[in-house]
């Protein structure tokens, strides 16, 4: 089960692909806040941006949602406008399941 709400149909292959691998990471929680930013941006990303998102598909499940929770310091080397758009697409005030 995805969870996904956007259809792949109108995607290019890399973009099928990354939407795919942003809702089968492992952890249920990075699955929805990564698949949840990929149905909403990834048919206006750029080319970099594609690349970006790629790289933070790649992050161990466990560091990526401590960085979007705020509980560990984001790495310089991922401090990037990207993260901070699918850190800020994300409410805190709820849990990410709602």
């Amino acid at each position: 089960m995805s969870g996904s709400t956007r259809s792949s149909a109108d995607l290019d292959p890399r973009r099928r692909k990354i939407l795919f691998r942003a809702w089968h990471r492992g952890m249920r929680e990075t699955d929805l806040i990564m698949g949840r930013f990929a149905d909403a941006e990834i048919g206006g990303l750029s080319e970099a941006e594609l690349d970006e998102f790629e790289r933070l598909i790649e992050v161990l499940d466990r560091d990526l949602l401590s960085w979007i929770t705020g509980e560990a310091e984001v790495p310089e080397n991922y401090d990037s406008a990207l993260f901070r758009r699918l850190k800020a697409f994300h409410q805190h005030d709820k849990p990410i399941h709602v």
